[in-house]
């Protein structure tokens, strides 16, 4: 029997390992083992220069610092709301949830737009003050500093807070705390004796997958943070387009995989711990409304908080991308009213050139693109989720968990050239082909489709298989009578997400899509990179396109998540 079950957890592993052999691990190791290769000095040159530079070690130690800072203050951000939202019931508590869940699923490329129109030079609170206050430069110096990365990376990742930690929250039994409370414990002890060792597991699996992401920032720093400022992704986005250094670019990819690494294997058990029943019950019997004045007084407080900090940047995109700014008497931009120029634009060929791709193709192919990274990666996150619920504890499954962040945590420069590097030879010679981008997007869904899937499937009682056992079933019948219509929610979740994250993904997406079939965040980098009015406003149009497109996506995770089960 438990060779039986060790075979079937192998047998649904296969296709996910296959895919990630083809086309994470082989190219990875390809541009490795070429850029290594061509030092002089042999392969180990790189790697202890790399350790042992001054660059390195300020580039690693800034990257550590500000994702460490930038996870400390979404926890401070996040956990308020997280015990608000677990806790209380109150109206217009949906619509929170998918207005805060908004930024995760939007490239950081729009993120850092968004803040542009807001804070930037030529933002609407700098053109507000240069208006009032007759100041001939903006006051407000927000781009080009670390408070800008930080507030960045605070509203792209407090909403993993509020999923992963309020919705684990959301399900303890509030017994305990009363317990605690009849035995004469202050609310303080109650939460740090009680509550907090029951929500340590979700708030550190939570902590770490931000510090990830942090960690592996990109966007963010490249549009906000300027040129005095570089993670180690930067840096080796640097290193490779720049210097043409590619032995110094692998090995700062090798240094980025090895902290991902060991990142993944921490968040891998601490998520398998937060997942085992610990007196859970459901939220109509842990949630309460809000009653007193006092409590009403300050949710109040911080939902307007929330409301604002996420909402001001997202609208002050869409509102720069209907307004021409023009130049007064005093040479100073103000806005000349609402025009719908920078849409109309997107369709304009204004130098008649033979090249020219329109905007709303970039729309059309993002789509496409996306369209077919939803359908990989529910074909290879399904099996992966079965095999990983199936017995959590199975030492297979132990040791290939943490291997699905690691595309998460790779370089996506360094990606980017292993695949046009390994996929060079018939059947596989893909460096021509379209199909290169959705092959990249799927290795960055197919986590989140994993992480969507698995809570899901681990929540079906195991008495419905063993009864389907009993009637003569087998577990591939089991699997499509059974478990395929208890997951069909969640599963439009994970294909949601899948779908949403391939219209964002910027960082390999700019290294190998074809000219001709370029995508939106793409298109929009192309814009902000040019000088000119026209094109700062052509670029907040396409951005604002793409957070409509994946905020009704957002919508939809938000309607249709199965009894709040999933960690994003």
């Amino acid at each position: 029997m438990k060779l039986r079950r060790l075979l079937t957890t192998g047998l649904l592993w296969l296709v996910p390992l296959a895919f990630l052999g083809l086309f994470y691990f082989r190219p990875l190791a390809a541009i490795l083992g070429l850029s290594l290769g061509r030092s002089t000095e042999g392969w180990a040159a790189p790697l202890l220069e790399a350790l042992t530079s001054p660059t390195t070690g300020r580039v690693l130690g800034f990257t550590v610092g500000q994702a460490a800072l930038s996870t400390l203050l979404t926890l401070c951000l996040g956990l308020p709301g997280a015990y608000l939202l677990a806790r209380f019931q109150f109206c217009g508590k949906g619509l929170l949830q998918a207005l805060m869940g908004l930024p995760f699923v939007m490239p950081t490329l729009v993120v850092a737009s968004a803040f542009n129109a807001l804070l930037g030079p030529r933002g609407w609170v700098n053109l507000a003050l240069m208006e009032i206050g007759g100041f001939e430069q903006p006051p407000i110096e927000f781009t080009n500093s670390l408070v800008a990365i930080l507030v960045a990376h605070v509203f792209y990742n407090t909403t993993i807070i509020l999923r992963m930690v309020g919705d684990f929250w959301s399900h303890l039994d509030p017994r305990l705390g009363q317990a605690a409370t009849l035995l004469g414990a202050t609310p303080w002890q109650r939460l740090r004796h009680v509550t907090l060792p029951l929500l340590a597991p979700a708030i550190t699996a939570a902590a770490l997958l931000v510090f990830l992401f942090d960690f592996t920032s990109f966007g963010v720093i490249l549009i906000l943070g300027g040129p005095q400022y570089a993670t180690l992704e930067v840096e080796i986005y640097y290193q490779t387009i720049s210097l043409f250094n590619l032995p110094m670019a692998a090995a700062l990819s090798l240094l980025q995989l090895a902290c991902t690494l060991l990142l993944s294997i921490v968040y891998a058990r601490l998520s398998a711990r937060a997942a085992r029943p610990i007196a859970l019950r459901p939220q109509s019997y842990t949630q309460r409304p809000l009653t007193s004045w006092r409590s009403r007084l300050l949710a109040g407080a911080l939902v307007a908080f929330l409301l604002a900090f996420f909402t001001l940047p997202l609208g002050a995109l869409a509102l720069r991308s209907f307004t021409r700014l023009e130049p007064d008497r005093g040479q100073r931009e103000t806005a000349a009213g609402l025009t719908l120029d920078f849409y109309e634009e997107l369709t304009v060929n204004r130098r008649n050139s033979l090249f020219y791709i329109p905007p709303v193709r970039a729309v059309q192919v993002s789509l496409g693109y996306a369209a077919i990274t939803m359908l990989l990666a529910l074909a290879l996150g399904l099996p992966a989720s079965w095999a990983l619920a199936r017995d959590p504890d199975a030492l297979l499954n132990r040791l290939l968990d943490p291997l699905l962040m690691l595309p998460l945590g790779t370089s996506a420069v360094t990606l980017g050239l292993g695949l046009i590097i390994s996929l060079d030879e018939p059947p596989l010679d893909l460096r021509a082909s379209w199909m290169l981008v959705p092959l990249a997007h799927t290795l960055v869904a197919f986590p989140f489709v994993v992480r969507s899937l698995t809570p899901a499937l681990r929540s079906i009682r195991p008495r419905l298989r063993q009864a389907a056992a009993v009637l003569g079933a087998s577990p591939r019948q089991a699997f499509r009578h059974i478990d395929l219509p208890l997951i069909g929610r969640a599963l439009l979740v994970a294909a949601t997400f899948a779908f949403t994250i391939s219209l964002g993904e910027f960082g390999a997406t700019s290294l190998i899509a074809r000219p001709e079939y370029p995508t939106v965040p793409v298109a929009i980098y192309q814009f902000l990179s040019r000088p000119g009015g026209l094109n700062y406003g052509q670029a907040m149009a396409l951005s604002t396109i793409l957070m409509c497109i994946t905020g009704a996506g957002m919508l939809v995770i938000e309607r249709f998540r199965v009894a709040q089960v999933g960690e994003f």
